[in-house]
């Protein structure tokens, strides 16, 4: 069993939950995370999880917010993390391909910002409420 972890844009992720879903991975857990990579931070990103009617403006663009360390003193330029979503999901070995290439295939724009994915290895999983354990619990 592997488990992918993928940093994704926060609008990339109603597109790829419905991937995902297509190809029968419908299991996964997703964070709201904040980061940045090579670029240093993006200036702006639409956040398609505000409601359209939210004073009467369908998306907002969200402001790069400075760490907590630049709001009390002077430095050139602040700090800016983008906000991302990220989700890991535990997959069978032979899925692993799968899924990354889904991955790719609906986060893949060619801009700086696009995402990362990693895969770990994950050695047993046991469900809580009836005590298996074993890869049968990720069908």
């Amino acid at each position: 069993m592997k488990e992918i972890i993928a940093i994704i844009r926060r609008d990339k992720l109603p597109a790829t939950k419905k991937a995902l879903d297509g190809i029968g991975c419908s299991g996964m857990t997703i964070y709201s995370v904040e980061g940045r990579g090579k670029q240093k931070g993006r200036l702006s990103e639409i956040d398609p999880e505000i409601p359209e009617h939210y004073e009467g403006v369908s998306r907002i663009m969200i402001r790069p917010t400075p760490s907590v360390y630049a709001l009390g003193h002077q430095i050139t330029k602040p700090v800016l993390y983008v906000p991302k979503r990220m989700l890991r999901i535990v997959v069978p070995d032979d899925r692993v391909s799968l899924v990354i290439d889904t991955l790719i295939r609906v986060n893949q724009t060619g801009v700086h910002g696009d995402g990362k994915i990693f895969v770990a290895p994950v050695e047993e999983t046991w469900q809580i409420r009836t005590s298996q354990s074993g890869e049968e619990i990720l069908q």
